[in-house]
């Protein structure tokens, strides 16, 4: 399947800069690391990973928002990064920041596009502090006998953003804490921490909490978290489930950075569009992908100048062959071929003053087409939307109906009022009536009009884990002209000993709770592309050794528990008639080759697998022995057997 950037790519060359290319611009991710500085944090524990090594969680926060870094530094190298601690008494030293940053903050790393030094300058600091565990503590000096209120903490992260953040960017907080409740009692500091958090994320800031817990002091979000932060799901207003869907939970301190790893790709809408549900009757919708592609970064060219490298940039030119001359974009037209040659003599005159709706093209002479008309035929003149046609039973959608991946729509209220309360009735009634969606679906002002069938998909999940939202899957449907016929062959049975013995490794091998966790297993030619360019970015040796391809079957584990059970299977097919049977097909191929030399007989005889030749072949060597051909393939075997042994 093509992934979704390659969905509205025109193949002609010569017409790609008829896309819209208003969802390619603003890709750029902004992530503020807010972490917590206070005592709890700076707390000296033993490294799950060295012996007589002390770290801290604070030491882990720091360590993971490096590692993170440096994964951007590949894949995400126009993306910005920034670090604010909180809790410390260290003055912010940042002079770069229009407005005063809260005291009791220090902004270590200004919002800043990825750069290596910054990177190395971090990695310096934990080295440091790996070898002196008490170093932290005393570059970032923990406030002590009280807490930050919450509510400076986002104001403060409100201004580094401000001041730092691309307005175009997608702007996220990673907010890292071991402390549930900071302010126990104090009605006015968690008002005005949802306050000031509302501010944060209605100029388009996203909060993504990553909570530590301990066995000793396990995290409990609904003392204060779970009233301060917004859940993004879909439950209606007046309820309160107490719980913060969009929180992780993190009960072991080394899974932060790979939950963290797991959150940094940014959750970026692909489009944002009308709903109409009946005449009249209009909410707003968002678009997300839940798989794309991940792919290589682009390569640069650079022109050697001797002295210096420099970026060698692209661009199109349209030149007419005859004058030699550049030719301004905007008087190119587009040619349909219908079949007949281009005539060259085609007066100025011809088809000039014609409505375009009614254009007649003399005969033998090619079709022309502005911009604007090509656009007109692909969208049928559409506005962008979606428009509900009508319902189906569940049971109708079938699997081979998905021609490209789904998209995933959620409420869009910031467009029109009222679109959460209306969007999850109709999600809750669709899913009581096992119903699917029926919808004309045009995302996109410059692509082609779909129908679509909407999935409706309920919130599941436990708190802490991987958690399924509340939404619609709009999946494309395929027209007339997308469905092929599959040739109807009846294949042959194998007996029911050869599916036993099939069943029985196929029983031992079967995958954990029955199904494949992708978020698991990271492409490895992707994994190792980058971990060869990240460490030469930052002078380090890469040894390919230690590369582990997680994707990679476990044989000896495989062989252990199965490996007998899998002989047995070979020696029931090997002994299976029917398995040696070959289907006759038509055409003219040349027939395969009888003969087979005794030398290789011999040899299959010994290792025990005479029962990998054809029964004609079989014959063939019996029959140049003078021996009888008569009989079932376990006697022609055996006869074969017998003949070599005495020989």
């Amino acid at each position: 399947m093509p992934p979704f950037d390659d969905w509205n790519i025109i193949d002609e060359e010569e017409e790609q800069e008829l896309q819209d290319a208003a969802f390619f611009e603003g890709k750029r991710d902004v992530i503020l690391f807010c972490i917590d500085c206070s005592e709890s944090m700076h707390e000296l524990r033993d490294d799950p990973n060295y012996e007589d090594v002390k770290t801290s969680h604070l030491f882990t926060a720091l360590e993971a928002a490096m590692q993170i870094q440096k994964k951007k530094v590949i894949v995400g190298p126009n993306d910005s990064v920034g670090i604010v601690l909180f809790n410390t008494t260290r003055s912010s030293e940042a002079k770069n920041h229009a407005t005063e940053i809260k005291k009791n903050t220090f902004v270590y790393q200004p919002i800043s596009p990825i750069s290596a030094p910054a990177i190395q300058e971090l990695i310096q600091l934990l080295d440091a502090a790996r070898e002196d565990p008490e170093l932290l503590k005393s570059t970032f000096p923990p406030l002590t006998g009280k807490k930050m209120p919450m509510g400076d903490v986002f104001t403060s992260c409100n201004w580094v953003l401000r001041d730092g953040a691309p307005k175009t960017a997608s702007k996220r907080v990673f907010l890292i804490t071991d402390d549930d409740n900071p302010h126990p009692g104090s009605k006015q500091l968690l008002t005005s921490a949802r306050t000031t958090l509302l501010d944060l994320t209605q100029s388009g800031v996203q909060i993504e909490p990553f909570f530590i817990a301990t066995p000793e002091k396990p995290f409990e979000p609904s003392k204060f978290y779970s009233s301060v932060l917004l859940p993004n799901v879909l439950n209606n207003e007046e309820e309160d489930t107490g719980v913060l869907p969009e929180s992780t939970s993190i009960t072991r301190i080394d899974d932060l950075l790979s939950q963290m790893r797991f959150h940094e790709v940014p959750k970026r809408a692909m489009f944002s569009i009308p709903f109409q549900l009946a005449d009249g009757f209009v909410i707003s919708i968002k678009g997300y992908g839940l798989v794309t592609e991940q792919k290589k970064g682009a390569y640069k060219y650079f022109v050697d100048l001797s002295d210096r490298m420099e970026v060698a940039n692209s661009r199109t030119v349209y030149v007419d062959e005859d004058q030699q001359a550049e030719v301004d974009k905007t008087n190119v037209v587009y040619g349909m071929s219908l079949g007949a040659a281009p005539v060259e003599d085609v007066s100025d005159e011809e088809g000039e003053g014609v409505d375009t709706a009614s254009r007649a093209v003399p005969l033998g002479k090619r079709p022309f087409y502005t911009a604007d008309e090509i656009r007109s035929f692909r969208t049928l003149d559409l506005e962008p939307g979606i428009k509900l046609l009508g319902f189906k039973n569940r049971k109708e959608l079938a699997f081979e109906d998905n021609v490209k991946h789904s998209v995933f729509i959620c409420p869009d209220e910031l467009k029109y009022s009222g679109s959460k309360r209306t969007f999850t009735a109709l999600l809750k009634k669709m899913i009581e009536k096992k119903k699917i969606g029926l919808v004309l679906a045009l995302t996109r002002r410059n692509s082609a009009p779909i129908f679509c069938a909407m999935l409706p998909q309920a919130e599941s999940g436990e708190e802490g884990e991987w958690n399924e939202p509340a939404g619609f899957h709009l999946i494309p449907l395929p027209f007339a002209d997308d469905i092929r016929a599959a040739p109807l062959e009846e294949a042959f049975r194998a007996p029911d000993e050869v599916k036993d013995a099939a069943r029985a490794w196929i029983d031992k091998l079967c995958v954990k709770n029955g199904a494949y966790p992708p978020d698991s297993y990271p492409n490895p030619a992707l994994a190792y592309h980058n971990a060869q360019l990240q460490a030469s970015a930052f002078r380090e040796e890469f040894d390919p050794e230690t590369f582990e391809d997680l994707t990679r079957p476990k044989y000896d584990m495989i062989h252990k528990r199965a490996g007998d059970l899998m002989k047995k299977w070979k020696n029931a097919l090997w002994n299976d008639e029917s398995a040696n049977v070959v289907a006759m097909t038509t055409g003219s191929k040349r027939k395969a080759g009888v003969s087979v030399d005794e030398a290789e007989i011999r040899s299959k005889h010994e290792d025990g697998t005479l029962g990998k030749l054809r029964v004609d072949q079989l014959k063939d060597f019996l029959k140049s022995k003078s021996q009888p051909v008569s009989g079932k393939k376990a006697e022609l075997i055996d006869r074969v057997g017998d003949w070599l042994d005495a020989h």
